[in-house]
C-alpha cells in the first residue's frame, strides 16, 4: 500500500501538471505532504509553510522515472549517498530502482488508481485518456527511452517497442518526396521549411540535402547548428522526426557527392556555383508516431 501511495503521489502530479499548463489562472503547485501533490492558491499547513513555486518551463527537472518535480528535499540516492539528480527517492535510492517493472506495468499499475485522481481534479478523466497521456510522456523519461543502436541489429530485434523502427526511418527518408527540416532563429524561434527528400544517407544517422549558399536558413544554421528534420506519410498515418545538428559543406567533394544532372536548372554555375552547398543533418534522437502510438529513441 505504501508503494502505491507513492506511485499516486507521481500520478497526482502528472495529471494536474497537464490541467495546470493548460489553464491560465492556475500558475503553482504546492507540495502538502511527501506522498501527495495537488494545486492550491495558498500554504495552510504549518508544517509546510515554505511555498514551492513550480513553474512549467524548460528549467523544471522532473524524475526521469516517475515525472514527479524534483527539489532538492525529493531527490534520490547514488550507492555512495550522494544525490542522483536524475531520480526521486520514491524511485531511485542507494543507487537502485525500487520497482523492477517495465514502463507499461507502472502505467497500468498507476491507471488503476484514477477514481481516487479524479477526487482531486477540476475535470475528471477516463482511465483510457490517463493511460493515453501517459504513453505519450513516459517515453521522453531517461529510464523509459529506449536507445536505438544502428550498429546492432541483434540489440534492435529483441526490443518490441523499436520494432521496425531502423526501417521505416530507411523507408520514409527514401520514398517519400517531401521532407521537412527545421532551423532556429536569432530570436529563438523555429524556422520550418519544405525540401526535396534526402539526396544521400548514412544509415539513419546522418542525412544531405541541397540547398542555397545565401539562403537565410544556411545563415541560421551557421549561427545555430541545432536542427530537426520531420517525415510525414499521410496516407499510413505515420509521422517520424529526428533532431540533431546541420553543417553547411561547401567543399568540392561534399558538392559533387550529391550532385544530380540537372541540377544546372538550379544553379546555372554548375557543381562551383558559389550558391550551391550542402547541408548534412547528422541525428541524435528522434520521435516517431506510428499506430496510435508514439516512441522516443536516441541513436548512437
Amino acid at each position: 500500500m505504501k508503494e502505491m501511495k507513492k506511485l499516486l503521489c507521481s500520478l497526482l502530479f502528472l495529471i494536474t501538471g497537464w490541467q495546470v499548463a493548460q489553464a491560465q489562472d492556475l500558475s503553482r503547485f504546492k507540495v502538502l505532504s511527501d506522498l501527495t501533490y495537488q494545486t492550491t492558491e495558498k500554504q495552510s499547513d504549518n508544517k509546510y509553510k515554505k511555498e514551492t513555486n513550480i513553474k512549467m518551463n524548460k528549467e523544471m527537472k522532473f524524475c526521469q522515472s516517475c515525472g514527479m518535480p524534483l527539489t532538492e528535499d525529493v531527490l534520490g540516492t547514488n550507492a555512495d549517498g550522494s544525490k542522483n539528480e536524475d531520480y526521486c527517492m520514491y524511485c531511485y535510492r542507494d543507487g537502485k530502482f525500487l520497482q523492477d517493472c517495465t514502463m507499461e506495468e507502472m502505467i497500468e499499475h498507476c491507471a488503476q488508481f484514477i477514481g481516487a485522481v479524479n477526487e482531486g481534479l477540476e475535470k475528471p478523466i477516463t482511465k483510457e485518456e490517463y493511460i493515453g497521456q501517459m504513453k505519450t510522456y513516459f517515453p521522453q523519461l531517461k529510464r523509459w527511452r529506449k536507445t536505438l543502436d544502428i550498429s546492432n541489429d541483434e540489440v534492435m530485434n529483441v526490443n518490441p517497442a523499436l520494432a521496425g523502427v531502423k526501417e521505416l526511418i530507411a523507408q520514409m527518408a527514401d520514398k517519400l518526396p517531401i521532407a521537412y527540416i527545421s532551423s532556429v532563429d536569432q530570436d529563438g524561434f523555429p524556422w520550418t521549411k519544405a525540401m526535396l527528400k534526402p539526396r544521400k544517407r548514412e544509415g539513419i544517422k546522418a542525412f544531405y540535402f541541397t540547398t542555397n549558399t545565401f539562403s537565410i536558413r544556411v545563415a541560421q544554421y551557421k549561427a545555430n547548428p541545432k536542427a530537426s528534420i520531420y517525415f510525414c506519410d499521410a496516407k499510413g498515418f505515420k509521422g517520424m522526426m529526428l533532431r540533431g545538428t546541420m553543417e553547411v559543406l561547401t567543399d568540392a567533394a561534399s558538392k559533387e557527392m550529391i550532385w544530380h544532372d540537372g541540377d544546372e536548372q538550379y544553379y546555372p554555375g554548375g557543381v562551383t556555383d558559389p550558391n550551391y552547398c550542402v547541408l548534412k543533418f547528422t541525428a541524435t534522437d528522434g520521435r516517431f508516431y506510428s499506430d496510435f502510438y508514439p516512441r522516443s529513441f536516441v541513436i548512437e
